[in-house]
């Protein structure tokens, strides 16, 4: 399915890279605006306002962070699809962006085909956390529990199709049980009442809770990424617990509308991956629980492919559908 997702999109983008205007040797002649569909101080646009000064001394404009909350960011996804193919307007893109299409079926863009990759920029791990006095105390017993228990084990998450809702149903898939979703209208309340011990389990960005899990108000027993975190050592990842499909959580990137020349890409690419490598800047973003993850453009391509391909499978399996 990934191999026959993946085809089409990678000739797209080669195509789009051949056909696209010459930049403009001036390029860029204004500031540069990032969209972000999230509510100012939300990771994502942390995340921008960390790099966006960098990004602009880089390239001799300043970098104006535009919020544009709703749909799942889909609101800023329709507005860069839309925009001057200049590489003035970009969007953050998300691990939403790939969600939506599978979950709103009549939105006005593609985001594969109106949108153009630029980079990776970083990955905010997650957890899957538990009340404190659940008999489980890691991934193996939690599944031998739930099979036996088919239905009987309950996890929050801040609405339906949301990352946190889905993380749970691709959990459902890959260890074959049955945990029991309730829907909540945000993150907090779905803590809230994991600490209170009236659900049982919450896959969660991991920032939100590190206060909880250290004063053991709560309890993770695994990490959604590809490492261990520096504050939980003793936590392990999905994979070394033998859950497979769990090596990624929220990622966070860059995108173009699509037409942009291919050198504006590419220069933005570049100048990215520079700002990133900077220590200052992987300081600041592993202070906000973010690791940075600058990518090329072709190969943020393969990661968009692989991920629609992925999340599209688990809303399809388990047939969710936004109320």
């Amino acid at each position: 399915m990934r191999l026959s997702f993946l085809a089409p999109l990678m000739a797209a983008f080669a195509l789009a890279s051949a056909c696209a205007p010459a930049a403009s040797a001036t390029y860029p002649e204004k500031p540069i605006r990032i969209l972000v569909g999230f509510p100012a101080g939300s990771t994502g646009d942390l995340i921008v306002r960390i790099l966006g000064p960098r990004m602009g001394q880089a390239l001799g404009q300043p970098v104006i962070v535009e919020n544009r909350p709703g749909a799942g960011s889909s609101i800023a996804a329709e507005a860069v699809a839309h925009a001057a193919p200049d590489g003035h307007t970009l969007l953050l893109s998300t691990t939403a962006n790939v969600i939506n299409p599978s979950l709103y079926p009549n939105l006005r863009f593609s985001f594969v085909k109106d949108l153009t990759p630029v980079t990776l920029l970083a990955e905010a791990p997650a957890l899957l956390i538990a009340r404190a006095d659940l008999p489980a105390r890691t991934v193996k017993e939690l599944v031998a529990a739930a099979s036996e228990a088919p239905g009987k084990f309950s996890y929050g998450s801040s609405g339906n199709g949301t990352f946190t809702h889905l993380y749970g149903e691709l959990f459902n898939q890959s260890a074959q049980v049955r945990l029991t979703h309730v829907p909540y209208k945000g993150g907090a309340q779905a803590l809230t009442d994991v600490m209170a011990g009236r659900v049982d389990l919450a896959f969660t960005p991991a920032a939100p809770v590190m206060a909880q899990v250290t004063a053991e108000k709560v309890k993770a027993l695994a990490v959604i990424g590809r490492h261990r975190l520096a504050a939980l050592p003793q936590v392990p990842t999905f994979a070394e617990a033998g859950i497979a499909g769990f090596d990624s959580a929220l990622w966070f990137g860059l995108h173009a509308p699509a037409g942009t020349p291919g050198a504006v890409v590419e220069r933005l690419s570049s100048e990215l991956q520079k700002v990133l490598a900077d220590p200052e800047v992987r300081r600041q973003l592993s202070d906000q629980t973010v690791e940075a993850a600058a990518s090329t453009p072709a190969q943020f391509a393969i990661t968009i492919a692989s991920e629609s391909s992925k999340w599209a499978k688990v809303i399809g399996t388990a047939g969710i559908k936004i109320d």
